[in-house]
């Protein structure tokens, strides 16, 4: 588990490229038969990856944790993002189509992903957060993830968001989590920009073709800067910064949040006009 400090305004306006690479983005998380985890200061969030190819994996402690298992002071939400899965939480099996979201709660032991059909392996994103109550394990496959169409193709933002793990949805202590798809011919999401301060966010792309990019914006509304991200790549999201990107292509992105409330609607909304 690599672990990742915080940034202030201030640092991140004299960064090099490398220095806000090294800093934000996370190259490939999803790694065969590894789980590969960050753990960022930005209200203690964890994200993760695990692709279970010829055997099971198991979701172990880490030292840096100082806890006797992974949950102890934990919750976690999981979105599928590969073929057919299989999570098993103390012994309870929950089957995970592509896009199909399981949270498990703080005190669940052991957790253990599984693929289906090696040759068509799962992939998880995970996305976990200090819990302070135990709520129940929850499984949502993405019909009943409360779509919302919104945007439009004449502002090349066509796009439908599925929201999994939020106040109306999967309960949780601070956990946000959903996912987002563009239509075909829409590449920008997350317009008009905002930021939050009341908690980080985090984003992890996929279904970006090899050879196209995203290019996610970040920083503070009038020091804007920008990270070029590939497929199965996750960016961590100050409460100070903006987080939108525009990529060659369209492609999906899951999007998670931790910190004082778990309001989907709580953001403070930045003019087009006044970024800089």
């Amino acid at each position: 588990m690599e672990v990742r400090y915080e940034h202030s305004q201030k640092e991140v306006r004299g960064m090099t490229t490398e220095e806000l690479r090294s800093s934000f983005l996370t190259d490939r998380l999803i790694q065969e038969d590894t789980i590969r985890m960050v753990y960022t200061h930005y209200d203690r969030v964890i994200m993760g990856g695990a692709c279970p190819v010829k055997q099971r994996l198991k979701l172990e402690t880490h030292p840096e944790l100082k806890a006797d298992f992974f949950l102890q002071r934990r919750e976690m939400g999981i979105i599928n993002v590969g073929g057919p899965g299989r999570v098993v939480a103390d012994g309870v099996s929950h089957d995970l189509a592509r896009l199909d979201c399981l949270y498990v709660g703080k005190g669940v032991k052991d957790v253990v992903f599984e693929s289906v059909d090696g040759a068509e392996p799962a992939c998880y994103f995970l996305l976990s957060a200090p819990a302070h109550a135990s709520h129940p394990v929850q499984f949502l496959p993405k019909e009943k993830a409360l779509p919302l169409t919104t945007g439009s193709a004449e502002t090349s933002n066509h796009r439908t968001i599925y929201k999994y793990i939020h106040a109306d949805g999967i309960q949780s202590c601070q956990l946000v989590m959903g996912l987002t798809i563009l239509k075909t011919g829409s590449v920008w999401n997350t317009m008009p920009a905002h930021t939050h301060s009341r908690r980080m966010e985090a984003y992890f792309y996929f279904d970006v073709p090899e050879q196209q990019r995203v290019f996610h914006f970040m920083g503070h509304p009038q020091e804007t800067r920008h990270l070029l991200v590939g497929n199965h790549q996750a960016i961590v999201s100050p409460p100070w910064s903006i987080h939108s990107g525009c990529g060659t292509s369209n492609y999906s992105f899951i999007w998670g949040m931790a910190g004082e409330n778990y309001t989907y609607t709580d953001m403070d909304l930045v003019n087009i006009s006044d970024l800089r």
